[in-house]
């Protein structure tokens, strides 16, 4: 399964964990940071740093710093974290050696975040944002977005609905 990343500069890239995984430059065992954490993972700030660098790169210019990192699960969970929370965060892409059975294509373990909700399964959006706007505080839940469209095609004209 893809991963969608937007960028600070509104730029949107599609990848893979196994992809992710190889830009972060090794992995290690989740273990290492959250003793009860099985599998292999890598580290979200060498993986930023390698994707800004190379996007740098290519683009010969240079992106602003993040203030938030923002996650979206499968299940439209999201959670917002200060990127201050974010020095020991990292993302969980494998379990001996393969995808995640469960809870993937990523896990996204926030050892230093203020809750253990900040530890989100099923990450298949990760969007950098730079709005100090965002706050101080992690900020976590259901998206519970209800489109026009499907407000509309519970009703019917005349049915009393």
């Amino acid at each position: 399964m893809d991963v969608t990343v937007h960028m600070t500069d509104g730029a949107q890239i599609e990848t893979t964990p196994e992809e992710m995984a190889e830009m972060a430059g090794s992995t290690f065992a989740a273990s290492s940071r959250v003793p009860e954490a099985a599998g292999e993972g890598f580290d979200l700030s060498a993986w930023f740093a390698a994707l800004t660098a190379d996007r740098a790169e290519s683009a010969d210019t240079a992106f602003p710093a993040p203030t938030h990192l923002i996650v979206r699960a499968a299940d439209e969970f999201q959670a917002v974290i200060p990127w201050s929370q974010l020095k020991e965060a990292f993302f969980l892409c494998a379990l001996n050696g393969s995808p995640l059975p469960k809870g993937g294509p990523l896990r996204l373990y926030v050892p230093d975040g203020t809750s253990a909700c900040l530890n989100v399964k099923s990450v298949t959006f990760v969007r950098f944002a730079a709005d100090p706007g965002l706050g101080q505080d992690a900020v976590y839940g259901f998206r519970n977005e209800i489109s026009p469209e499907s407000l509309s095609s519970g009703f019917k004209a005349g049915s009393g609905r």
